[in-house]
C-alpha cells in the first residue's frame, strides 16, 4: 500500500516517536525511508543595524541540523530498510515548516507522511502553534500524526 513514506523530524522526542513508528511501518512493508528536517530560515531577526551574523547563526542552525538528521537514519538502520535523509529549509522567510513539509512529500513523492504532534491544546497550541497540524492540512498525500507517548 505504501511504497515511499517520508518522515518529518525536529529533534524532539514526539519526533523520534514517530520515526520509529514510520521505520517500522517502512520494514514491514518494503517501502522506502525518507528523513527530513527541515530549517526555518524566516526566524532570524534582520537589519545591518542590529549587528548580528546572520551567517554565522544559519551555519550553527545547519549544523544542529546536521547532527539530528544523522542521529535520526543511524537509529533506524537496519538489515533490508532502505533509508535516505534531506536537509531543507524553508524556501524564503515567510514560508512555514508546515508549507515545506507538505510540499516536500509532494515532490518527493510520498505514500504517506508521517509526523510526530506534542497534543498541545487551548492557550498553549494557539501561542506556539502545530506543526503537524499545519502539514496536514497542506498535505496531498495521506498523513499519520504520532503522538508522543506517556
Amino acid at each position: 500500500m505504501y511504497s515511499r513514506i517520508l518522515v518529518a523530524i525536529d529533534g524532539s522526542p514526539g519526533a523520534a516517536h514517530a520515526l520509529e513508528h514510520a521505520a517500522g511501518l517502512a520494514k514491514g512493508l518494503s517501502a522506502s525511508l525518507r528523513i527530513i528536517h527541515v530549517v526555518d530560515i524566516g526566524l532570524f531577526p534582520s537589519g545591518p543595524e542590529l549587528g548580528i551574523d546572520i551567517d554565522t547563526l544559519l551555519d550553527a542552525r545547519y549544523a544542529a541540523a546536521e547532527k539530528i538528521v544523522a542521529t535520526a537514519r543511524d537509529s533506524v538502520q537496519a538489515p533490508g530498510l532502505e533509508v535516505e535523509t534531506r536537509l531543507l529549509d524553508t524556501a524564503n522567510p515567510v514560508q512555514h515548516v508546515a508549507a515545506a513539509i507538505a510540499e516536500a512529500a509532494a515532490s518527493w513523492p510520498a505514500d504517506l507522511l508521517v509526523l510526530g504532534t506534542h497534543g498541545r491544546r487551548g492557550v498553549e497550541r494557539w501561542l506556539l502553534g502545530s506543526v503537524a497540524e499545519g502539514a496536514a492540512r497542506r498535505s496531498t498525500v495521506p498523513v499519520l500524526l504520532v503522538p508522543v507517548p506517556g
